[in-house]
């Protein structure tokens, strides 16, 4: 059972996420914040597996509240939930020691792959982000290692299957496996999709 704190300081969406997340067996929410101050003080208490947070709350922000959680908490994983998708936030965000970033545009399905991706100790980033104007440093881009998904939906792609096939294979939104792609990209440190699929065709005889 995944352990999770949202903090937002919109008490309506966090209402609309813990609506959402009821269905899920895997996902247990232990506490909700409004600040950064007031999510410490439920991580010491509570000591959730992941921390779904936005980064502009009051009192104290998201990329504060990272830092000091990743220091006092070092195996607590941290999710940015956020409307900035410009690369500088998340820079910021991850630099600061968060292991994932999501649109508040995403579904909750997304959502979910997130929370599921970095509970594995794996670094997920939405699909909406240009990873090509990201400045991290390679232990954040964490190059090579492939989760269990991405490794299937690298093998489709090595096989030409498009991302609407490949979705319908593994019975996930399209929306999911662009988000796998432009991770992959970040991950194997390559320049785009063309260097994906060239590397998938490259690859698909290893699997």
């Amino acid at each position: 059972m995944i352990r999770l704190a949202i903090a937002e300081d919109h008490q309506s969406l966090i209402d609309g996420i813990k609506l959402m997340l009821e269905a899920e067996d895997n996902i247990t929410i232990v506490g909700t914040a409004n600040n950064g101050k007031e999510l410490l003080s439920i991580i010491k208490q509570k000591q959730p597996d992941v921390v779904l947070t936005d980064i502009r709350m009051p009192i104290m922000d998201g990329i504060e509240a990272t830092k000091q959680i990743k220091q006092e908490y070092p195996n607590t994983k941290v999710l940015a939930f956020t409307m900035f998708e410009q690369a500088e936030a998340v820079e910021q965000m991850i630099k600061a020691g968060a292991s994932g970033y999501v649109l508040k545009n995403s579904s909750l399905q997304q959502v979910i792959e997130a929370i599921n991706t970095v509970i594995k100790g794996d670094l997920y980033l939405d699909a909406d982000i240009d990873t090509n104007a990201l400045n991290l440093d390679s232990s954040n881009k964490k190059k090579g290692a492939l989760t269990k998904r991405q490794t299937q939906i690298l093998k489709l792609i090595g096989q030409g299957k498009t991302s609407r096939e490949i979705a319908e294979l593994l019975f996930i939104g399209v929306h999911t496996v662009d988000t796998h792609r432009k991770n992959m990209v970040q991950i194997l440190g390559l320049k785009g999709k063309g260097e994906l699929l060239r590397y998938a065709i490259e690859k698909k005889y290893d699997f």
